[in-house]
């Protein structure tokens, strides 16, 4: 089998994943801290299920934004390290995004708190599920400013190819979270059992362990420490760094916002068919948001590989990395839509034992596989050109796709043609597949006019 591989594409999808494993790994271990939750909110009760799924949401729906926007930080370093520009430059990057990364978290936790519950109370929830959303999302609020700290912290990392200190921090994060949630949702070893506000502390608490793990291994890994380090003498070297992020940043949030915001109103629409519906989408929901960390940990590692290449003025290589990561990415969406087609009860049953909602979950779940294949090539090609650096027409092919193609299709289908929830997954998969589509194309076209024109030695702004 391994005969029908071409040489060179064997030889670069190993380089990928060697990065991607990891990054993956990190992935797993976020999104598994919000497993856990779920997991432990339906052992709760049902009310309790509901009232995490919708307070998660809004609060996803500034991550989406945040890590957008502080996602920059991965091209930006990926393609100075790939310039071989000295460390003192890298380094005083490095620090001013920190600076950056806690404005970014104070701006992210006083939004919480200002807008969050006023989003809630117009949902279309009892007046107990609500108040218990808005206690829960009070305690898990100041993860959002831990949470900040940490992407600059995790993707000037990934930027560098140092993705082993961000596993380690991801899997301690993710034990703490099971065992504090353990501790304090439901009274162990003494604690006051204190429901989903314990829920939400230990998120919280997790968040903030992760972030100085990952921050001690700054001080240890020597590529990361050197960079801080040496940038000490040479702070100035890095003086546009916040400029760099919000120029790049601004429209890489767009992007995913553009998307995540959909799934987000998704969340927020299903509450108008009850609570069991949106608890039976946040089980389908979030397992599909798991084996989804597959892809999109391909799609950092094409970024990285992208990064450095173009960085080092190779846009062939870059090419050629960017279509390898798109073919892992595929590969791999495929398999996921199949696992979630073939043990789609026993998938359900980690989340919940209530009959009524195990079996509108299972329902959801099969319409997520349908969407799988498209969400894992769009992973792929934004990594891709946010390697290029390329993200301004990308965000726009992402705002077409997803509103003025997936929310109307998904509107018009629930609503119009009352198909209710089955319709809004619809027209999810719409957006996806119009998005997947224009991203591929998109990456396809820069990338060959980036590499005849190096070819020809014309220099470009990528």
């Amino acid at each position: 089998m391994s005969r029908l591989i071409p040489p060179a594409f064997r030889d670069e999808a190993l380089a990928n994943l060697r990065l991607a494993l990891p990054l993956i790994a990190a992935q797993i271990a976020a999104v598994g801290m919000g497993t856990i939750d779920t997991i432990y909110a339906g052992q709760v009760g049902p009310r309790a299920l509901a009232a995490v799924a919708v307070a998660v949401n809004v609060y996803n729906l500034f991550l989406i934004f945040f890590m957008g926007l502080l996602m920059a930080c991965s091209p930006i370093t990926a393609q100075l390290f790939g310039a071989q520009r000295p460390a003192a430059e890298i380094g005083g990057f490095l620090r001013r995004s920190q600076r950056f990364g806690v404005i970014a978290g104070l701006l992210w936790t006083g939004l919480l708190n200002l807008a969050g519950p006023t989003v809630l109370r117009q949902l279309n929830l009892s007046a107990e599920t609500t108040a218990d959303a808005i206690g829960f999302l009070r305690w898990f609020s100041m993860a959002g400013f831990m949470t900040a700290i940490w992407f600059v912290l995790r993707f000037s990392a990934e930027g560098l190819g140092q993705v082993r200190p961000i596993v380690i921090a991801g899997l301690v994060g993710l034990a703490a979270n099971a065992l504090f949630g353990w501790l304090l949702v439901f009274g162990h070893a003494g604690l006051p059992a204190l429901g989903i506000n314990g829920l939400g502390l230990a998120s919280t608490l997790a968040t903030g362990l992760m972030v100085a793990v990952l921050g001690w291994q700054y001080r240890r890994v020597p590529v990361l420490r050197d960079a801080m380090r040496a940038s000490r003498d040479r702070l100035a070297a890095a003086g546009e760094g916040a400029r760099d992020i919000l120029k790049l940043g601004l429209p890489i949030a767009a992007i995913i916002t553009a998307e995540g915001g959909l799934f987000v109103l998704m969340a927020l629409l299903m509450a108008r068919f009850g609570e069991t519906t949106v608890a039976s989408y946040q089980v389908a929901i979030n397992f599909s948001s798991l084996v989804f960390m597959i892809p999109l940990g391909v799609g950092m590692a094409t970024t990285v590989r992208v990064g450095h290449a173009a960085g080092a003025g190779d846009h062939a290589a870059a090419r050629w990395r960017g279509f390898v990561g798109l073919s892992i990415g595929t590969l791999n969406a495929a398999s996921n839509a199949a696992i979630m087609l073939l043990f789609t009860g026993l998938i359900v049953s980690f989340y919940t034992a209530d009959p009524v909602i195990a079996a509108q979950a299972g329902g959801f779940l099969l319409l997520s596989a349908a969407f799988q294949l498209f969400d894992g090539v769009q992973a792929t090609a934004n990594g891709a050109l946010r390697g290029l650096k390329d993200t301004r027409m990308p965000m726009l092919l992402t705002l077409v796709s997803y509103w003025a193609i997936g929310m109307p299709v998904a509107w018009w289908l629930a609503f119009r043609l009352d198909h209710g929830p089955d319709g809004l997954w619809w027209g999810l998969t719409a957006g996806l597949a119009a998005a997947a589509v224009g991203l591929t194309l998109r990456f396809a076209h820069k990338s060959a006019k980036l590499a005849r024109r190096a070819s020809v030695g014309v220099l470009v702004d990528a």
